[in-house]
């Protein structure tokens, strides 16, 4: 890319130690150039953009003021982490993040030293950090400062809690950095907060509020009267100047804030007095999500990652539309949603914080009393689920594939063990690119197949889709059907609604001597393979099965019967997964035919294109092809 902007400080940063080294004037260029140069990279080079740029100032601070890898930095989700990267000796390198070998774009701990835990996924900051301050006090290490800094939404996970509630049991030397963005905690900023928090984090303030703890008893367990009158009249007039320090207090968390996470000389000072407070405490920051950008400033959902956009103006680059292009599965998922909600009125949709991302936007304007979005909280959203179907509600649980993981649980004993009919739309199955190995859905075929009760689906098409999303309503069990990132393949997709035989396999070629079995839409990739062999007449057979269970076993003898080589292909892990069920089947039924699986490898895939990934992973096309002309040799 080319860049013509003039870095007069960034130039010379070529590690946290150079950043030490800035007065409080080149740290205030610093950032608008950190936010210029994150900027103009992904302008081209599309990535989290509003999340970076509203945490320049927080980040730059916090390099001036510890000694990151010793000192402990978890950034939870990882959206916010781009100006880190960049001044943490990966400012070239950063050109190419999100690429096929380039840079994560999240936290990476083998990416580098100062990366002290990988994220991706949400409210995981708080645990993590804990941990490393315990460890450091477990080796007698008390010298140095760990920090979590959370915000984007994830304060609105359950873990997030269960950390805090942890934190405030102990002295660890831990300090939680609420980026309050506008997605999770109501801003509260004024003259009156920030004077208490200028008061509250003073040295002086904290000798004489210790010196009196200490004569009152300090933090002995028994019951001390004068020493619950002072930590009342605390929490009181904490309560009074920043109304959410209740909540954090409560739990035993020192409680600083809000003030502006823009104001460098602030940041830096209210830090800088944080240092010398022993045990866990919390600061709230106030930023705002794409700033230094105006139109992400304004709309920061659209610009959270808003693909290619011209650097100076801001405005996205639009691609003609196109009428032939089909929708994106996860569109006509949406749209099928609203037609069978208003056709049968015990219908809801629940999703975890993926209202957009999951295409229930229309849902939510038609029909806002039977749509949920319950933030980020997976494992909630999965057991408000089972509860809606224990009153015959229909619920339809809408969850990204990487993030439904994090319900496994729930899943088991909240749906399964009861039996319950609760359908889940899993979006983002497969491999699905630049989000690299914490986004990939490649797990929840393998998963799902171990669970009783359950019903696995995945159709090779919209129009299966939308008839499996209908076959679900008639089955009184639980449902998972998943479908991948990104455009469709066929643009008459709203069809009539017919419901499909729940484990029937489909003969899409009959042939032979090769038989293809297929789940799900690497079906497109299996035959577009065999239409382009030449001179296979009649020996290729391709199959999709849509139900990995339950698994047609009917159709599996027919084939081993019929063929004597079977190839199976699927876009999630080989262990556990369709062609390990296949290869189980033959086992148990003494078949000897010569199988081979196509899958995922076991091992974590990282980031590039989809076509790349599925290239490496041998499930593109072109694989597939040459898999079959080594059998028919």
């Amino acid at each position: 890319m080319e860049d013509n902007f003039k870095y007069t400080v960034l130039d010379k940063i070529n590690s946290p130690g150079d950043v030490k080294n800035l007065d409080i004037d080149e740290l205030k260029i610093l950032c608008g150039e950190l936010r210029q140069y994150i900027i103009n990279v992904l302008s081209e080079n599309p990535g989290h953009l509003a999340s970076s740029l509203g945490t320049v100032e927080l980040i730059v601070a916090l390099h001036y003021l510890f000694n990151v890898p010793d000192d402990t930095l978890v950034f939870d989700v990882g959206h916010q982490a781009y100006a880190h990267k960049v001044l943490t000796e990966r400012r070239e390198q950063f050109k190419q993040i999100r690429k096929l070998n380039g840079l994560s774009g999240f936290p990476k701990r083998s990416e580098s030293k100062y990366d002290n835990f990988g994220t991706g996924h949400a409210s995981t900051s708080v645990s993590a950090s804990l941990a490393m301050a315990l460890a450091d006090k477990i080796v007698g290490n008390d010298k140095n400062f760990h920090i979590a800094v959370i915000g984007d939404g994830s304060m609105t996970g359950g873990m997030a809690f269960e950390a805090l509630n942890h934190a405030g049991s102990t002295s660890a030397n831990l300090l939680v950095i609420l980026n309050d963005n506008g997605i999770s905690i109501d801003k509260r900023v004024g003259a009156m907060s920030q004077y208490f928090t200028n008061i509250t984090s003073s040295a002086k303030y904290n000798k004489v509020k210790n010196q009196i703890w200490n004569a009152l008893g300090g933090n002995k367990d028994e019951y001390n009267k004068h020493r619950t009158f002072f930590r009342s009249i605390l929490l009181f007039f904490k309560n009074l100047f920043a109304g959410k320090s209740n909540f954090f207090e409560a739990l035993h968390i020192r409680y600083f804030g809000p003030i502006d996470g823009h104001d460098l000389s602030t940041l830096i000072s209210t830090i800088e007095k944080l240092k010398k407070i022993q045990g866990p405490k919390l600061l709230h920051i106030v930023t705002t999500k794409g700033k230094g950008l105006s139109v992400a400033e304004n709309n920061p959902t659209v610009y959270h990652a808003p693909g290619v956009f011209d650097a100076k103006t801001g405005e996205r680059e639009m691609k003609l539309a196109d009428t032939n292009q089909p929708l994106k599965f996860s569109e006509v998922f949406g749209k099928s949603l609203v037609e069978l909600a208003e056709k049968y009125g015990n219908i809801v949709a629940i999703t975890p914080a993926m209202l957009s991302g999951s295409c229930l936007n229309e849902m939510n304007e038609r029909f806002p009393q039977r749509t949920f979005d319950v933030g980020i909280a997976e494992e909630h959203a999965v057991t408000l689920a089972a509860g809606f179907a224990t009153r015959n509600i229909r619920p339809f649980c809408c969850v990204y594939s990487s993030f439904l993981q994090r319900s496994f649980d729930q899943i088991i004993h909240d749906v399964a063990l009861q039996n319950l009919a609760v359908t889940f739309c899993i979006d983002r199955a497969g491999l699905v690119g630049d989000d690299g190995a914490t986004h990939h859905g490649v797990f929840d075929l393998a998963y799902l197949n171990m669970i009783p009760n359950m019903i696995v689906a995945a159709p090779k098409d919209e129009v299966e889709m939308r008839n499996m999303m209908y076959a679900s309503l008639f089955v009184d069990r639980p449902f998972a059907l998943r479908y991948p990132r990104g455009n469709g393949f066929i643009t008459d997709w709203k069809q009539d609604f017919t419901a499909i035989e729940i484990g029937k396999a489909e003969e899409i070629y009959k042939g032979n001597r090769i038989a293809v079995l297929f789940i799900g839409t690497i079906g497109k990739e299996c035959k577009d393979a065999i239409d382009e062999m030449a001179n296979v007449d009649n020996e290729v057979g391709l199959y999709n099965f849509r139900f990995l269970k339950p698994l047609d076993e009917d159709t599996l003898k027919y084939i081993f019967e019929t063929y004597k080589y079977i190839i199976t292909a699927e876009d999630g892990v080989k262990t556990g997964g369709f062609g390990w069920s296949v290869r189980n089947f033959a086992s148990e039924n003494g078949y000897k035919n010569d199988i081979t699986v196509l899958g995922i490898d076991d091992r974590f895939i990282e980031q590039g294109t989809i076509k790349q990934l599925k290239e490496i992973c041998g499930i593109d096309k072109d694989s597939i092809k040459k898999k079959i002309y080594e059998k028919l040799v």
